[in-house]
């Protein structure tokens, strides 16, 4: 007898039949995935070829020239913006520069949204702002400002303030940009860790094989010439069965760089 089959995962984000465009020019057009709750989604492609573009338009920042973007089955593409506002309260993103206010401490960088979004006594603030630092293994930095603290630091200051609001979602624009191979490995543990601590919801914007390879349960390749998805599924799967020479030349290129699987290195970013 066989084994009852799994329940599919809930579909937190459905981006559907969209096209992005500039003008008369067609960056990428037909864009149709779904990303599932709890998981760890990666939008890869090379530079140049609409990744951030795709992050932007799924955040309401660029509105597409044909399609939509749902979450929990409602537009977002089509809603108010009173609507929106509030489906955007859901979200978190750390920005490849990390936006940090430089003459703020990181405790202060982190209050930024509750002070703004929450009706949290300044007391509470701090130890909310206290609380998400410790998250990202920042306690006793509270006063420190991002010039005073690493790159990787500083990430992890920015992941702590994205998740200030306890978002559904997670967004990351090229989060080892800048990164050493070491630190940027640990980064990608801590992001694991919040998926699993948290439940949250990744989405991912890189081109970073070792990253992705790591961290991906899910993935779409965007591809500069078809101007299109040429792949989706989890890259893992995609190196070991997709026999498109373009998706293996992108899944194999530097393969030799940042150990892929297996023990990770200690310490902290």
């Amino acid at each position: 007898m066989q084994p009852p089959a799994s329940p599919p995962a809930e579909a937190h984000i459905v981006v559907r039949d969209l096209t992005m465009a500039f003008g008369d020019f067609v960056l990428m057009r037909d864009l149709d995935f779904t990303v599932r709750r709890g998981s760890v989604f990666v939008i890869m492609g090379g530079s140049g070829c609409g990744k951030s573009v795709l992050l932007r338009h799924m955040l309401g920042l660029l509105e597409p020239a044909r399609g939509e973007v749902l979450y929990n089955g409602r537009s977002f593409t089509r809603a108010g913006p009173a609507e929106r506002d509030a489906m955007l309260r859901g979200i978190g993103i750390l920005y490849q520069h990390n936006a940090l206010w430089s003459s703020m401490t990181l405790a202060e960088n982190v209050a930024l949204p509750l002070q703004e979004y929450t009706k949290l006594s300044p007391a509470e603030i701090r130890e909310v702002a206290a609380l998400k630092l410790a998250l990202v293994g920042l306690r006793g930095f509270e006063d420190f400002t991002p010039s005073q603290i690493s790159g990787g630091m500083q990430k992890r200051a920015a992941l702590a303030r994205a998740m200030a609001l306890d978002p559904e979602v997670l967004f990351f624009d090229e989060p080892s940009s800048g990164l050493d191979p070491v630190t940027a490995r640990r980064l990608d543990d801590l992001m694991l860790e919040v998926r699993a601590d948290l439940g949250t919801t990744l989405v991912v914007v890189s081109h970073d094989l070792a990253s992705i390879l790591a961290i991906a349960d899910d993935s779409i390749l965007l591809d500069i010439e078809a101007h299109a998805a040429i792949a989706s599924g989890s890259p893992r799967d995609l190196l070991a069965h997709c026999e498109d020479p373009r998706v293996r030349l992108f899944l194999t290129r530097g393969a030799e760089g940042r150990p892929q699987g297996g023990a990770r290195p200690g310490g902290s970013a």
